[in-house]
């Protein structure tokens, strides 16, 4: 972009979820075979081992089945409420879910799209992702083309769903990094979802078999152990399968500040151990480096100036926010802070139209940057008003 404006803000270091930078922390050290740490608002990667290695995710698979259901509901096609019928395919018999976490649903009932969330989230209920799938898509393989391109249009390139359930299959791949993206898009996308996450116990109410019954009264409490050992954890999900391990997605706000981790592969003696790892990974994000937010969206970082517009002004905003994390021995000096935009930008505009970019500096390169947009609508003025703009132009105006 051809800037014509380059406006200093204040000589503070920033960064920011469009491009920010590895932060140079101490080394975390950890038998999971992949391992990611990333600060939700600055974007900055913490810890990254193995993070772009395709593995099982196992039932982590169930956040992008989550997900798809999530599109469903904030477009109104679905409600909480919403009955969605069980299949053979789902039903506690199929010998699928003998040694598989389940709900223990059986065919011919329905259940509430709300117990399935529930059911997925805590229970990590296989039978309950076919049940979404079949709801969704008319059949399970249908549905993973769906996870696939929900998948590629938030950013996850090389994943790939061969189920909804997570069970083993060739076809069930992802990385620890874009586990993190799926982590990220769920609570930013569905804040009035996202606190199911945080579900500690669920007790389904609709068993149908004496044998169910029984079952149910030993599976309630959410294998996410995570949630009540650590203050601040908030969800997401764990997996495990013989081969690949078991693994967790997680997530937790400590003092206004939030960091997403994900460890797959670990070989543990349980969830607890898998918790504890965890709590490890995201407790060695908060004590070695620190965050500051400077901008979220609707915040104005400058006032555009604009030609032909029924305003003088436009204000500009950010997309997401703008925040810095560096390590807790990097002071946060010594970087100026940017705004660089076009002046000025012609009418009309709308809100969210790109006006420029915001970037952080340091030793005379750049270290991050995020789009400068626009927070307010400025309309073009009639024929007459731009004729006598360009007349007080041609005269020595502005």
């Amino acid at each position: 972009m051809n800037m014509k404006k380059l406006f200093f803000i204040f000589a503070l270091i920033m960064s920011s979820v469009a491009n920010a930078a590895s932060v140079k922390a101490p080394e975390f050290t950890t038998r999971a075979k992949s391992v990611f740490l990333i600060d939700f608002d600055s974007g900055a990667e913490i810890v990254a081992k193995n993070a772009d290695k395709l593995m099982p995710p196992s039932s982590m698979i169930k956040l992008m089945t989550l997900a798809v259901l999530f599109d469903e509901i904030k477009s109104g096609n679905l409600t909480l409420d919403s009955k969605m019928p069980v299949s053979e395919n789902a039903d506690y018999n199929n010998p699928h879910w003998y040694p598989a976490s389940k709900i223990c649903l059986v065919a011919g009932q329905e259940i509430t799209v709300r117990d399935a969330i529930l059911g997925l989230i805590v229970l990590s209920g296989g039978d309950a992702s076919v049940v979404v799938a079949e709801k969704l898509a008319g059949d399970e393989n249908a549905f993973t083309a769906k996870m696939t391109a929900k998948a590629r249009k938030i950013g996850m390139e090389q994943s790939t769903f061969g189920n909804a359930s997570g069970l083993p299959d060739p076809n069930n791949l992802a990385t620890s990094r874009e586990l993190a993206t799926l982590a990220i898009h769920i609570i930013r996308e569905y804040p009035d979802l996202y606190p199911m996450f945080a579900t500690k116990r669920f007790e389904f109410g609709d068993y149908k078999t004496d044998w169910c019954r029984d079952w149910g009264r030993t599976h309630t409490v959410n294998y996410n152990k995570l949630l009540f050992t650590m203050a601040g954890a908030d969800g997401l999900k764990t997996g495990h399968t013989a081969d690949g391990g078991y693994g967790m997605v997680a997530s937790s706000r400590v003092g206004g500040r939030r960091l997403v981790g994900v460890i797959n592969g670990f070989n543990a003696h349980g969830h607890d151990a898998l918790a504890a790892e965890m709590k490890k990974l995201l407790n060695f994000g908060y004590t070695t480096t620190t965050n500051k937010t400077y901008y979220r969206p609707g915040d104005t970082v400058v006032a555009v100036p604009v030609w032909y517009g029924r305003t003088k002004t436009v204000n500009a905003t950010v997309k997401q926010p703008f925040a810095v994390t560096l390590p807790k021995s990097t002071p946060i000096s010594q970087v100026r802070v940017l705004a660089r935009y076009k002046d000025p930008v012609a009418a009309p505009i709308i809100p969210g139209d790109e006006l420029g970019e915001i970037i952080a500096e340091m030793d005379g390169k750049i270290i991050a940057r995020a789009p400068l947009v626009a927070e307010n609508r400025v309309r073009r003025v009639r024929f007459f008003g731009r004729m006598i703009k360009n007349i007080a132009v041609i005269f020595g105006g502005r």
